[in-house]
């Protein structure tokens, strides 16, 4: 279901972008008012507005509705991760030095103690 959603998802934006290269801009108005842009328009003189403004409409609701989709589903889902569940890796801690260990004088830092040889 997840993976229709999202092939849908991508071939309506495709649509989308292609439908509304498809239409005209403002600034051929006053072109065909010359007769200039409707012999050449595939739709005819007032084919496409209405046409294609349907078609924008409709794909946009459709591209609306399945990023909602989307994104509600993706938010909801567990954590997936590539590590095995329980423990995690266990924690190295620092050797205590031995008991039989003088202190040192004053002022002088303390020397770590020798890892313990096998």
């Amino acid at each position: 279901m997840y993976t229709l959603i999202v092939v849908l998802h991508i071939v309506v934006s495709v649509a989308l972008i292609l439908v509304i290269l498809l239409q005209t801009g403002k600034g051929s108005d006053i072109g065909a008012v010359f007769g200039g842009g409707s012999s050449q328009t595939l739709f005819g003189s007032t084919g496409p507005t209405s046409f294609l403004s349907k078609l924008t409409a409709g794909a946009a609701i459709i591209f609306m509705l399945t990023s909602l989709f989307l994104a509600y589903f993706s938010g909801t889902g567990g954590t997936r991760s590539i590590m095995k569940s329980g423990a995690g890796a266990p924690v190295q801690t620092m050797p205590s030095p031995p008991a039989s260990m003088p202190a040192p004088p004053a002022g002088v830092p303390a020397m770590p103690a020798a890892p313990p040889t096998k």
